[in-house]
């Protein structure tokens, strides 16, 4: 999505999106590209699924039998069923 249309869905200036985006794109959740003039921000799969994976593990302390599947699932790149 362009730079100027997150601003605006978000009701923020563009001026101060660039500062929320930079904290996202350094944890590794969002990424972009430039087209001309603008700037296509899109989901970082791989950091998201990392993120994901971390907290899946953590809330379930390493117990396989709550969090198996959907580790597995998460790891894989699948969206459990």
């Amino acid at each position: 999505m362009a730079a100027g249309d997150i601003a605006r869905l978000l009701k923020l200036p563009q001026n101060t999106l660039s500062f929320h985006v930079g904290i996202l794109a350094r944890a590794r959740l969002v990424t972009f590209r430039k087209d001309g003039r603008s700037i296509i921000y899109f989901v970082d799969l791989e950091g998201t699924r990392a993120l994901l994976s971390f907290l899946v593990m953590d809330c379930c302390g390493g117990n396989a039998e709550l969090c198996g599947p959907l580790i597995t699932s998460i790891e894989a790149g699948r969206c459990p069923a």
